[in-house]
């Protein structure tokens, strides 16, 4: 059994997901981490508190003292961490649909836990060998106010607010009812924006939409963005360390444009740029013109910010790194993705030129995403073997860092399985949308025919 994915673990709440399986994981944290104090922190998911309060009942029980941060963005909890030198407990399925929930371990650095770090967690959750306090050293329980503030006071300090300021801009915000409803618009009407908002009532039933900001469930913020002449749209996931935007026209940016266009501005020659298997041409073109090194990881935050890390060590500048979901580093501000700084960012690239010039050059590009589901592991083997079936008979170069990608020099596809739901993601990439639909169909095809066949 493998408890960890590529950003924590997440699962159906109380399904998967129970509170006993959270209990278990937080007594196996507690227990490496052996700290005096550890914080529990949660999304808006409507069974948050139940599960936060299995975290608290597992961290007190191997003796260590709890301090409850209530509903706070990742990045928030994050903050937290690296502030007081605690390690937290973070209750989040990020941009899973309503009914998951998950646990994501951040380091009393503020710095989401090591693969190694997480694998000694997972040895001692399937041992179950759990530090016991006695009754009179088991820990208790705290609610500690102000964190949001805090947070975003973090951010206020750590950006160019009179860039921002000066731009007299007006930003659409759509937080998907998510962690980032309670902190996002006040740091946006602090930085001097006009801000106007969609879903913003934080509900862990997400009634406006789903957590996931993908073009499919942005709809109203699309609508908004017209609708009051916005500058700028900008989208959260679920705990809010993630920010995809629409242009002042109301289109769609997408995140790989994004993440292209933040990395022009940060990067210098020599510097080092971290992305996924999943990259688009366009960073890869940004990185070749600044004469910077692209290192690619398997997907997943937890496996860019280990290399991240290791960069670092060597004493090689990562300014900047991400994937294109809108989930971006700046590791000298946090080594932590953060929507709202993100988006902060973003908005100063505004100060002299609209949001649709910023990404334009980085336009030229079709992406197409396929979701294949499995329910076996019967399902899940015939899915990949015929992604690998797929990779050998393919005129292509092919990658295996994380599933299958076939590179064909003018485009791209990518099969691999996803660390956090029970499905195989296609993605594919082109210049021509029709060639990038044509990769990814393919490639879908065979999957499900090897599916049906299981």
């Amino acid at each position: 059994m493998k408890v960890f994915g590529s950003s924590g673990t997440r699962g159906v709440a109380n399904e998967a997901l129970t509170p006993e399986f959270v209990l278990k994981v937080a007594k196996a944290a507690g227990t490496v981490w052996r700290a005096d104090r550890v914080a529990v922190a949660r999304d808006t998911r409507a069974t948050g508190r139940m599960l936060a309060d299995a975290a608290a009942s597992g961290l007190a029980s191997v003796g260590a003292d709890v301090d409850r941060l209530g509903v706070v963005p990742t990045p928030g909890a994050q903050s937290y961490a690296g502030r007081e030198s605690v390690p937290v407990v973070m209750i989040t399925a990020s941009h899973n649909p309503p009914q998951y929930n998950g646990v994501k371990l951040v380091g009393a650095d503020g710095v989401e836990l090591a693969v190694e770090d997480l694998e000694r967690i997972e040895q001692k959750f399937l041992a179950e060998q759990f530090d016991g306090a006695p009754w009179s050293e088991t820990g208790t329980s705290r609610e500690v106010e102000g964190v949001r503030r805090a947070y975003v006071d973090r951010l206020l300090a750590s950006v160019d607010r009179e860039t921002v300021a000066d731009a007299d801009l007006t930003v659409a915000l759509d937080p998907g009812h998510g962690a980032g409803s309670l902190t996002s618009p006040e740091f946006f009407r602090k930085l001097g924006c006009r801000v106007v908002t969609a879903n913003s009532q934080p509900d862990g039933h997400f009634p406006g939409r789903d957590p996931e900001p993908v073009p499919e469930n942005l709809g109203d913020l699309a609508r908004l963005v017209e609708a009051t002449d916005a500058d700028v749209g900008i989208a959260h996931d679920g705990d809010a360390d993630r920010a995809i935007f629409y242009d002042e026209t109301g289109e769609y940016v997408e995140g790989d444009a994004t993440l292209a266009a933040l990395a022009a501005a940060e990067l210098d020659p020599g510097d080092s740029v971290v992305s996924a298997v999943n990259v688009s041409q366009r960073l890869v073109d940004v990185a070749d013109d600044c004469e910077a090194y692209l290192e690619l990881t398997p997907i997943g935050s937890t496996n860019l910010i280990t290399r991240i890390e290791e960069l670092q060590q060597q004493g090689k500048p990562v300014p900047v790194a991400g994937e294109g979901n809108g989930g971006i580093f700046f590791p000298e501000y946090l080594l932590a993705r953060d929507g709202a700084y993100t988006a902060a960012r973003f908005l100063e690239l505004l100060a002299d030129r609209p949001a649709s010039e910023v990404v334009a050059p980085y336009d030229g590009y079709h992406n197409v995403r396929i979701n294949i589901g499995h329910d076996t592991d019967a399902e899940r083997d015939a899915l990949l073997e015929a992604a690998e079936r797929e990779a050998e008979a393919a005129d292509a170069e092919v990658t295996t860092l994380d599933g299958y990608r076939l590179d064909y020099g003018d485009a791209w596809v990518l099969a691999r399985p996803s660390g956090t739901e029970p499905m195989v993601r296609i993605y594919a990439e082109a210049r021509e949308e029709s060639r990038a639909r044509d990769l990814a169909e393919e490639m879908a095809a065979a999957l499900r025919d090897a599916k049906a066949a299981a």
